[in-house]
């Protein structure tokens, strides 16, 4: 049986298993299979040229090792260039035998139908022979990605939407659709895929998870994952989009405060209260605009037209400026403590609600329209035709 998807294979200094690894693909259907050679040793590089003398592989090479993420773009932009019209999308697979022939087929199966959504095969983390590191690390980022991020839209489920089960599978099949969009990701080596995720979520691409077996050859001493260097790459784009709104919050206090300061200084021929209310109202309605314009453009890139989140937003900031001022009269009227203690404490708590609020709400992106609705429009004029 011929299957819908060309298999895409990054390698660094692999085996002899890699031979079989691949006459089993061939064997079973998969027509074309791109391999990249990431600056493997000369050794390897003799094993490629065995593999490729079939003529269902073709082989990319980089000079010297330029990273999982590198490689696997660059491959995508291959298919894209010769095989996107022949072939439904492609399979992202491990080198080192950890995705069995079943679970590929599996995939390639999934892609008939869900054409639209960025499938993956999942492990699970609760079987006992996972490594530790391994269990506990997926944990933890599967963790951070959900409470940082958002929730994937999943396929099939009841549910509205749940955290990604497996956020470190290298056994992905992404369609035709999607593959454009990935080839701009930022991401060189293994946070690359985290950032697929990301993007994947920030679009609200739907998911599709299924179910993987769980191999670990040699308990994985073949990876070359770097434990420090490529966790803090993939940590750093978790927290990126948190840390880039806590500066642009940060700023927008210091433009709100200087901005009000000077005005105090240059309307000091008014009366107190309405110098007070006029510098504030003027400080506040400046740096809400700034900080409005940073938080769409570069936090949470949201890129549909300003009038929907601008309305929203300033109704966030209606509603954390009257829970702010409430909170503070409540807790200073039943203790001891000052109004700016309280203040600062209760504007903490509202400025974690607040990231949460923009980034589901105020600035979430809705999955397409205009291409869909392309996409739609011409189904019913082919079948009217």
């Amino acid at each position: 049986m011929l299957r819908n998807s060309v298999l895409i294979i990054p390698s660094l200094n692999p085996d002899e298993r890699l031979i079989s690894y691949v006459e089993d693909f061939i064997s079973n259907g998969f027509t074309k299979i791109i391999l990249v050679n990431d600056g493997s040793n000369p050794k390897a590089g003799l094993l490629f040229d065995t593999i490729c003398s079939r003529p269902e592989c073709d082989l990319l090479v980089h000079t010297v090792n330029m990273g999982k993420g590198r490689s696997l773009k660059d491959a995508f932009n291959y298919y894209c260039q010769k095989y996107q019209d022949c072939y439904a999308g492609v399979i992202t697979v491990d080198a080192d035998g950890q995705h069995t022939l079943a679970d590929v087929i599996q995939l390639d199966k999934a892609m008939a139908s869900y054409q639209k959504s960025l499938i993956l095969g999942v492990r699970d983390f609760d079987d006992p022979s996972v490594p530790f590191k391994s269990r506990f690390g997926n944990k933890v980022t599967r963790e951070m990605i959900r409470l940082l991020i958002g929730s994937a839209k999943q396929e099939d489920s009841d549910r509205h939407a749940k955290a990604i089960t497996d956020t470190q599978t290298g056994l992905r099949a992404i369609p035709n659709e999607l593959i454009p969009d990935y080839l701009t990701i930022a991401g060189e080596r293994f946070e690359y895929e985290t950032n697929m995720l990301i993007e994947a979520l920030h679009t609200q691409t739907p998911m599709k998870e299924i179910p993987i077996q769980t191999v670990y050859v040699d308990d994985n001493k073949e990876t070359h994952f770097r434990p420090i260097a490529d966790s803090i790459a993939i940590y750093g784009q978790i927290f990126s989009t948190f840390l880039k709104y806590a500066i642009a919050s940060l700023s927008s206090f210091f433009m709100d405060y200087g901005i009000y300061s000077l005005l105090i200084l240059v309307l000091g021929f008014l009366p107190l209260g309405p110098k007070i209310w006029i510098a504030a109202a003027c400080a506040r309605i400046l740096s809400s605009l700034y900080n409005y314009t940073v938080n769409k453009n570069v936090v949470f890139k949201q890129h549909k037209d300003a009038k929907s989140t601008l309305e929203k937003y300033y109704a966030l900031c209606a509603v954390q400026l009257c829970c702010s001022a409430q909170l503070v009269w409540l807790i200073c009227g039943h203790t001891a403590f000052s109004e700016i203690s309280v203040k600062l404490f209760v504007d903490t708590v509202l400025f974690v609600a607040s990231y949460y609020v923009q980034k589901n709400w105020v600035f979430r992106e809705k999955k397409c329209s205009s291409h869909m609705f392309t996409i739609s429009l011409k189904q019913m004029l082919f079948k009217k035709g």
